[in-house]
């Protein structure tokens, strides 16, 4: 590839940062806001997703060195206002009536604080926060047969939904294989069960986990969505990922013009390993990467952002009666996410280019630092 691509990254990276620092909230020491329209006297709940996506953003290009050495502490003092004793992080403005992901209430409860707590670990991880996690909310899963009993809950017709839980379960039980002693032995038993329940569930024909996958192209998609949360166990522990032909032939039907954020941030980080881990169409994926690439940074706005998508109406995951904001204008978390997309391929296609930062725990903005590149 020409310069011309890469110079293009670098324009839109240096206008990316200075709309992620315009979210710096007036009054609020290290809050960042979801987006411009969001109004934190209304919605202070809003600056716990608002800081933590802008702040790994801003990690991952490296624009968190202009924030000085007192800002990102009082970013990492402000996330901690929502940490609970238990090391779990909550919105206040979540109530029982405006969450829901499934209709057991200790799902959808789980389900956000996993969401919450990963996202904001990750968060304090990207400030060089010091302080140890506190993990007491999970300590739990240190016991394999809480896992399995676990895992024999998860409702696989929605393998997009379990694929952030087992995600974020998996982000905790590496934090606590860091510790080293009984935590660490214990969470690699924790881990083990992950890993087995996976090979035994994984669908040969797809690759992919999830009930009735191949009969609709919606269930594909959604399975496709899921499992690239659960590939990132996988390349945590260096475990193989079995299928994957299939996976890739999947992939590279999508088309390459923008879906939604997260939808076109899963598929490039599948493919973007998978280009590195595997010998099989690599031609093929550099192409459709390059074209992805192209459509992201053409989807940049006018501010410098991104957004989700051009149409409808935005709300933050599981909070079906909070806040709410147009589609189309540009916030921290579409901006995040298509940043990810942007750093993946940028990585693969100009290696060593750039001093992208991902982050170091699983979940979406991870990218792991692969042996060597194809």
């Amino acid at each position: 590839m020409t310069d011309s691509p890469w110079t293009t990254v670098e324009a839109a990276v240096a206008r990316a940062d200075d709309f992620l620092l315009s979210l710096r909230a007036h009054g609020r020491e290290g809050a960042f806001r979801t987006s411009l329209v969001h109004d934190p006297a209304r919605w202070p709940g809003v600056l716990l997703p608002g800081s933590y996506d802008a702040l790994m953003a801003l990690r991952l290009t490296g624009g968190l060195d202009r924030l000085s050495p007192a800002e990102r502490d009082a970013a990492a003092r402000f996330l901690k206002t929502f940490r609970g004793a238990d090391g779990s992080f909550r919105n206040p403005q979540h109530t029982p009536e405006s969450t829901f992901k499934r209709p057991e209430r200790e799902e959808t409860d789980r389900y956000i604080q996993f969401h919450l707590g990963n996202y904001s670990l990750g968060a304090l991880e990207a400030l060089g926060d010091a302080e140890p996690p506190v993990l007491d909310f999970v300590r739990w899963a240190l016991d394999p047969a809480a896992v399995d009993a676990w895992l024999a809950r998860r409702d696989m017709r929605d393998p997009w939904l379990e694929g952030n839980n087992i995600v974020n379960l998996a982000s905790f039980l590496l934090l606590f294989a860091r510790r080293g002693g009984a935590d660490e032995a214990a969470a690699h038993a924790s881990l083990r069960r992950l890993v087995d329940w996976h090979h035994f569930n994984q669908e040969p024909a797809t690759g992919f986990w999830g009930v009735g996958q191949t009969h609709t192209p919606a269930g594909h998609l959604h399975a496709m969505a899921g499992a690239t949360h659960n590939f990132h166990l996988f390349y945590a522990l260096g475990e193989p990922i079995a299928h994957h032909r299939a996976i890739v032939d999947y992939c590279l039907t999508l088309p390459t013009s923008i879906m939604s954020a997260c939808i076109d941030v899963d598929v490039v980080d599948i493919l973007a390993n998978f280009l590195i881990l595997h010998d099989y169409r690599r031609a093929d994926i550099r192409a459709w990467l390059s074209a992805k690439l192209a459509a992201v940074l053409a989807f940049q706005g006018p501010d410098g952002g991104f957004s989700d998508l051009r149409d409808g109406v935005r709300r933050l995951d599981g909070w079906i009666g909070g806040y709410e904001e147009p589609q189309g204008i540009s916030n921290a978390f579409g901006t995040y996410f298509r940043l990810i997309a942007v750093a993946m391929i940028a990585t693969v296609l100009w290696p060593g280019r750039h001093p992208w930062r991902f982050r170091r725990m699983i979940g979406i903005g991870y990218f792991p630092d692969h042996q060597s590149s194809p």
